[in-house]
């Protein structure tokens, strides 16, 4: 990313990057928040900008993305999830740099046969390279009613929530020479697409086309969030931008919670994953920092 001389702009330029960049991050309507960048009719901005449904169908499906580039923040998206036979869907909302070498922070809900739970798949890209897959059932049917979803990305941890609860960290370890997100910014994206090769019982189980068209939904997405633009970072202006989130750690009750969590409704985890990696676990999976 380019860097930018705060002398090279005019005083009145800069407030104005920073107070209509946070407000927008935080505005929660979608109509100001979010491009649909993938839809053909399939997407839909509803109540006003307060809700926006995704569908899926044989022909293609369909998602968007925000407007504004972050780099850190709090980002929660309330969702309801493809209800029924869901087999072959995959539902996802993620945060995304561009490029060869991106970085990824991942939400990706894996439908599933009627009665059977989804699973809620979580993944780190760094410069490009994934293969940190944690996969969970949760506790709760995720189609009956919107459940919120967070991501917290901060200098020294990523941590997934659901409805406030962490399930996920993955923490700074660039120390001990393992990457970490902390200099490409990201656009948050959703969408519904078919994995039916794949995402429902390793593509034994195929999308039942007729159900379609499938439909999931989101609501509340708020970013308490760095807006990056033109190079400047809107938290570096005002650092009262920041707030809490920006050193945010988990303290001895998430902890719990987490290890909750993980003890309980962890399915996969590539850190125990031995026939995967046989000339060893990734570094970040045996240091106990």
């Amino acid at each position: 990313m380019a860097c930018y001389s705060y002398s090279s702009y005019p005083i009145f330029l800069f407030s104005f990057i920073v107070t209509s960049s946070f407000i927008v991050a935080n505005a929660g309507n979608f109509n100001n928040d979010v491009d649909i960048t993938w839809d053909d009719g399939r997407a839909k901005i509803l109540n006003k900008g307060k809700l926006l449904t995704l569908s899926l169908d044989k022909a293609s499906g369909s998602g968007f993305q925000s407007k504004n580039e972050f780099l850190y923040g709090k980002f929660d998206m309330q969702l309801k999830l493809v209800p029924n036979n869901s087999a072959g869907t995959v539902t996802a909302y993620y945060l995304k740099s561009p490029g060869a070498s991106w970085d990824e922070i991942d939400f990706e809900f894996l439908g599933n046969l009627s009665g059977n739970p989804y699973i809620v798949h979580t993944n780190v890209y760094t410069q490009g390279k994934g293969d940190r897959e944690q996969q969970f059932y949760l506790w709760f049917d995720l189609t009956a009613d919107f459940h919120t979803y967070s991501i917290l990305w901060n200098p020294g941890h990523i941590v997934f929530y659901i409805d406030g609860r962490p399930i996920r960290e993955f923490k700074n370890l660039e120390s001990f020479g393992i990457p970490y997100p902390k200099k490409q910014s990201m656009r948050m994206y959703a969408s519904l697409w078919n994995a039916d090769d794949w995402a429902t019982r390793g593509g034994l189980a195929k999308t039942d086309w007729s159900q379609a068209p499938f439909t999931a939904s989101f609501r509340n997405f708020n970013a308490k969030a760095c807006v990056w633009s033109i190079g400047i970072s809107s938290c570096s202006l005002n650092p009262t931008t920041k707030n809490t989130w920006f050193s945010q750690e988990l303290d001895s009750s998430s902890q719990r919670k987490l290890k909750w969590v993980q003890q309980n409704y962890m399915v996969y985890n590539y850190c125990t994953d031995t026939s995967r990696f046989p000339q060893g676990l990734p570094q970040e999976c045996t240091n106990k920092n």
